[in-house]
C-alpha cells in the first residue's frame, strides 16, 4: 500500500589519450528517486501520505602517467553529494502516532594519488588518500497521536487524553511518561522540535603495499595510517598481510591472510545522534542513552584452500573470523523509520564458506555454494543515541547469522551460439529474528503483524480484524518463525529464527539471436523466480529494514543489443 514512486540513473565514463603515456579518465553521475513511504495495516485509514526523494550526482576525474614499462603514477580527484529529503504528509495528524520530517545533505570532496613499481618478484604501490565530508542535517519530529505519550493513565492502566491533573480520582501518573517529548506533543498544545545541525569530517590516509611473487608463492606485505578529525578525533594503525602457495603437483592452493581495518562511524544522521549533553536529544527524546560515536578497529583472519580434480572440478573453501571493537550498527526513533547509527562494545563475526565448480564442459557448467555465519554482539551500547531498551553485558545475534545456506546453479547451452538455459535452487535456514522470544510475545503482537508471522491458534490464523489475544496451551502455531521449545529461548545461543525456505529460479535466453557475435547482434532471455510461489520471509521485524517477504513468482522478459 502507498509505494509508488520512480527511479533514474545516468552514467557516463570518458578517456582521452593525449600521448602515449598519459591518459585522462572522466567519470559523470547522477542518480534520483522518488517513492512513497509504504504503510502498514496498523496504520489503518489515517491517510498517511509520507514521501522520500534522494539526489545524488558525482564527477570523478583522472589522470594516469607511465615512466617507462615498470612505473606509473595516478592521481584521482573526485566530488560526490547525496541529497535526502522526507517529507511528512500534507496533514501531518494523519502521520501516526508521531510526524517527522527531514533533510540530510552528504558531501564528499576527495582525492586518491599513488605510485606503482615493477621490479623483479615484487608489485610495490605507496599512495595517499586525502578526504573532506560535508554533513548538514535538519530534522523536525511532532507527537501527534495523544495515547503515545500520555502523562496519566486510568485506574485499568489505559491512557488518558483529557486535560484532568494526574492526582484526579481514578487517574494515576505514567510511569512510562518522556517528559522530554511534552513540548512536542501537538495533542496537548505543543510545537514541532527542529534541529539543524552541521560537521566536517576530515580523513587522511597513507598506505604502503607490496606483492612478491616466486614461484608457487604469493605474498601480499602491507601497511596503512588512517588520521580521523570528525566529531571525534582518532588515529589507527592498520597492518595488512597475507600468503598463498600452490603446489602445482597436486593442483592445489593454500591461503591465509591477517588484517586490521579503521571503522569509522556511518554519516547517516551522524549530527544528530551525537547531540549529547545537557538539553541534548537524550533529554528531549527519553533515550536511555547518548554517547558520542568513537571510530572502532576491525581485525580479520581468513584461511582456504583450493583444490582442482583434473579439468572438470575445483574446490574452494574458506574460514573467515572479524572482531571488531565499536562495532556499529543502527537503531529507530521512537517506531518511526528514521534510524540513527550507534555503536555496540564489540561484536564476533565468522563463518565458513564453500564452492564447488564445474567448468564448462560441452555447453554445461554448473556449481553450489555453503555457507554460515555467526555474527555475535556483545553489549552494552557504547554509542549514538539509544531508543530501545538496553541489552546491557548480554550476547545476542543479529540478522546476518544463518546456520545454513547453499545455492546451486545449473546452465547449459546448445552449441556455441544457440540458446541457453538455467535453474537456480538456494535454501536458507533461516537468519535470526531476535526481537520475539515467547508465545507471550507472540500474542503481544498487533493483529498485521501476527498476520504477517503466521500465527494461529488451533488451525484459526490471526487477520488483521481478529488478532489472537489469547490461546490454550499447545494450540499456538507460527508458520513463518522457528520458536525454540518453551523456556529454551537465549539471545546467543538458541534465538528464534525465520523458518526455512526453498526457492527455484529459472531461465532461457540466446545471447546471438540476430547479428554476428563480435559486431551488432540482438539478445534476448526470460527469466522467472521464485517458480513455486514459495510465501517466506526473509526476515522479521529487523530494528533496520523491519520485515521482508520473499517475492512472489515474477516472469521477466529482456530484449538487449549489443554493438
Amino acid at each position: 500500500m502507498h509505494d509508488i514512486g520512480n527511479a533514474m540513473q545516468l552514467f557516463d565514463h570518458i578517456d582521452y589519450q593525449p600521448t602515449q603515456n598519459d591518459t585522462l579518465h572522466l567519470n559523470l553521475g547522477f542518480a534520483r528517486n522518488w517513492f512513497q513511504i509504504p504503510n502498514t495495516y496498523d496504520q489503518g485509514a489515517s491517510g498517511q501520505d509520507q514521501k522520500q526523494r534522494v539526489l545524488s550526482w558525482n564527477i570523478a576525474p583522472g589522470y594516469v602517467h607511465l615512466f617507462g614499462a615498470s612505473t606509473s603514477f595516478s592521481f584521482n580527484p573526485y566530488y560526490r553529494q547525496d541529497q535526502v529529503s522526507y517529507y511528512p504528509s500534507r496533514d501531518i495528524f494523519n502521520d501516526q502516532p508521531v510526524t517527522i520530517g527531514q533533510s540530510r545533505r552528504l558531501g564528499n570532496l576527495g582525492l586518491r594519488s599513488d605510485v606503482s613499481v615493477v621490479h623483479g618478484i615484487h608489485n610495490i604501490k605507496t599512495g595517499v588518500q586525502l578526504g573532506e565530508t560535508f554533513l548538514r542535517e535538519f530534522f523536525q519530529l511532532g507527537v501527534t497521536d495523544p495515547t503515545f505519550n500520555p502523562p496519566c493513565l486510568t485506574a485499568g492502566g489505559n491512557p488518558y487524553v483529557g486535560t484532568a491533573p494526574c492526582n484526579s480520582p481514578g487517574l494515576q501518573p505514567n510511569p512510562g511518561y518522556m517528559e522530554g517529548l511534552a513540548p512536542y506533543d501537538l495533542t496537548r498544545n505543543g510545537s514541532m522540535f527542529n534541529f539543524l545541525g552541521r560537521a566536517n569530517i576530515k580523513q587522511f590516509a597513507y598506505y604502503l603495499q607490496d606483492q612478491i611473487r616466486w614461484k608457487g608463492l604469493s605474498i601480499n606485505l602491507g601497511i596503512r595510517e588512517d588520521v580521523y578529525h570528525g566529531l571525534v578525533s582518532d588515529n589507527s594503525f592498520q597492518p595488512r598481510t597475507g600468503i598463498s602457495y600452490q603446489f602445482k603437483q597436486t593442483s592445489t592452493v593454500l591461503r591465509a591472510s591477517y588484517s586490521r581495518s579503521f571503522e569509522t562511524p556511518y554519516n547517516e544522521n551522524l549530527v544528530l545522534s551525537s547531540s549529547t549533553g545537557a538539553g541534548g536529544l537524550e533529554n528531549i527524546f527519553g533515550a536511555s542513552g547518548a554517547t558520542m560515536l568513537r571510530p572502532g578497529t576491525r581485525d580479520m583472519y581468513n584461511a582456504g584452500l583450493q583444490q582442482a580434480a583434473g579439468k572438470h572440478l575445483v574446490v574452494s573453501a574458506d574460514y573467515f573470523w572479524k572482531f571488531t571493537h565499536n562495532a556499529y550498527d543502527f537503531d529507530t526513533l521512537l517506531n518511526t523509520p528514521v534510524v540513527f547509527p550507534i555503536s555496540w562494545r564489540k561484536s564476533k563475526i565468522d563463518g565458513v564458506s564453500a564452492r564447488v565448480s564445474v567448468p564448462e564442459t560441452r555447453g554445461f557448467s554448473a556449481f553450489v555454494t555453503l555457507g554460515h555465519t555467526r555474527a555475535r554482539f556483545f553489549g552494552p551500547e557504547v554509542g549514538g543515541l539509544i531508543f530501545n531498551s538496553s541489552v546491557g553485558q548480554s550476547v545476542f545475534r543479529i540478522d546476518h547469522d544463518q546456520l545454513f545456506q547453499q545455492t546451486t546453479y545449473l546452465r547449459y547451452q546448445f552449441g556455441k551460439r544457440g540458446p541457453w538455459t538455467a535453474f537456480t535452487w538456494r535454501f536458507d535456514s533461516g537468519a535470526v529474528a531476535g526481537s520475539i522470544a515467547s508465545d507471550a510475545d507472540l500474542l503481544a503482537l498487533s493483529a498485521d503483524e501476527q498476520q504477517q508471522a503466521g500465527l494461529a491458534c488451533g488451525g484459526l490464523p490471526a487477520t488483521q480484524i481478529s488478532p489472537i489475544t489469547s490461546c490454550a496451551p499447545g494450540q499456538l502455531t507460527v508458520s513463518r518463525l522457528r520458536l525454540p521449545a518453551p523456556g529454551t529461548w537465549n539471545a546467543d545461543h538458541s534465538p528464534t529464527r525465520i523458518a526455512p525456505r526453498n526457492l527455484f529460479d529459472a531461465a532461457i535466453g540466446w545471447d546471438n539471436l540476430w547479428g554476428k557475435a563480435d559486431g551488432a547482434h540482438w539478445t534476448a532471455k526470460l527469466t522467472a523466480t521464485n517458480l513455486t510461489n514459495k510465501d517466506a520471509l526473509y526476515n522479521f521485524l529487523s530494528t533496520f529494514s523491519g520485515t521482508h517477504f520473499v517475492a512472489p513468482r515474477t516472469l521477466e522478459a529482456e530484449i538487449g543489443f549489443v554493438f
